[in-house]
Order: C-alpha cells, then structure tokens, then sequence
C-alpha cells in the first residue's frame, strides 16, 4: 500500500512537502509519481519519476517542484514551493509495482490523497 502525508493549508508563495511510503510485499518498484484532483477537474499528472531517478514534470510544475525518490525506504517526495492558488487539489501518490506473490505483473497502486489548499 502507498500512504501519503503532508499536505495542508498555505498562503500563496509558500511551500510544502508531500511524502508517500510504499509497503508491504514489495518485489520492485517502477516509475513513482504524484497527481493532483481539483473540483471538478480530471486529475493530472503533476511529476512522477523513473526507477533510475529521471523526473518528468508537468508544465505546470517546472521550475516550481522537485521530486525525489528513496529506493531503499521505497518513497517519493514531492517539494512544492512557490505555490499559487490554483495548484489547490487533492493530491495522489502513484507507484508501478510487481508483488512478490506476482513478481511478473507491474500494476498501479495509488495512495490515499492528501488535501493542499493554496489561499490566503
């Protein structure tokens, strides 16, 4: 399972960190990312990144965000700085992976979302 920590309220400019941790039957992890739902939209890939560290941002996100990735604590990390109302949504932690009981099977695990309100 995947278990996402924090978000919360912030005013414009400022920053947060979001944290996801992978557990259980863990064989392999594969690519790591965080998406984002805000009222009424479809949810979006904000950032993921590869099993060898390579990142991928949404336009959105460049220059703002960071993410990073622990394989041997088998977490992500998402750092938000300068953080503008809309970037307001729940966000999701996603990971690809293969159990030990299906070691050959690579499937989508999502955590549970976490709330980041932008507003002042």
């Amino acid at each position: 399972q995947l278990q996402a920590s924090g978000g919360g309220l912030v005013q414009p400019g400022g920053s947060l960190r979001l944290s996801c941790a992978a557990s259980g039957s863990i064989f392999s992890i594969n690519t790591m990312g965080w998406y984002r739902q805000a009222p009424g939209k479809q949810r979006e890939l904000v950032a993921d990144i590869a099993a060898d560290g390579t990142p991928n941002y949404a336009d959105s996100a460049k220059g703002r965000f960071t993410i990073s990735r622990d394989n041997v604590k088998d977490r992500v990390t998402l750092q938000m700085n300068s953080l503008k109302p809309e970037d307001t949504a729940v966000y999701y932690c996603k990971a690809i992976i293969a159990t030990m009981s299906k070691v050959w099977l690579m499937d989508d695990y999502w955590g549970q979302g976490t709330q980041v309100t932008v507003s002042s």
